[in-house]
């Protein structure tokens, strides 16, 4: 898959923002095919407690994520960035099949090839309910963040 030269390495500030807010958008697709194609056919991930290796892995734990998180809806943000790696924070809302709210936080370490592609993803990720009320990323979902809606900025 040939990646946008906006999207590869080497990363300056431009480019890091715009990288991590395509990784936002082509997740909040939630479309598990789509979502590999911006890693290697090598790709090792650290996900929590589980380790996942290559694409068809990749899409197989994304099925299963997304069957069990219901309306999905995510922010990342750039918190450091180098030639071939990034770092970002995030959050993420969903629910349950009981409907109980979740705020996911978590950070990403991203290292990429000369193309663009994630070569590696190392993810920890803590899980707080909330109630209903509490939510704050509204927008429809599947889709992607409007432009209009705030990123993460200061907020717990």
């Amino acid at each position: 898959m040939k990646v946008s030269p906006l999207l590869s390495p080497p990363f300056n500030l431009e480019k890091a923002i715009a990288k991590v807010r395509a990784a936002e958008n082509v997740w909040n697709s939630r479309n598990p095919e789509r979502v590999a194609l911006s890693y290697s056919e090598e790709s090792i991930w650290r996900n929590r407690d589980r380790f996942i290796r290559g694409r068809a892995e990749i899409v197989k734990f994304l099925k299963e994520k997304w069957n069990r998180e219901h309306d999905y809806r995510l922010i990342k943000e750039l918190w450091a960035y180098s030639e071939h790696r990034i770092a970002v924070r995030f959050q993420y809302e969903w629910h349950d099949s009981d409907s109980q709210w979740f705020r996911s936080y978590g950070n990403e370490l991203w290292e990429f090839d000369n193309q663009g592609l994630m070569l590696r993803r190392e993810a920890s990720i803590n899980d707080v309910a909330i109630q209903t009320h509490h939510r704050r990323f509204l927008w429809p979902a599947p889709g992607n963040r409007p432009e209009s809606h705030a990123g993460l900025g200061g907020v717990d």
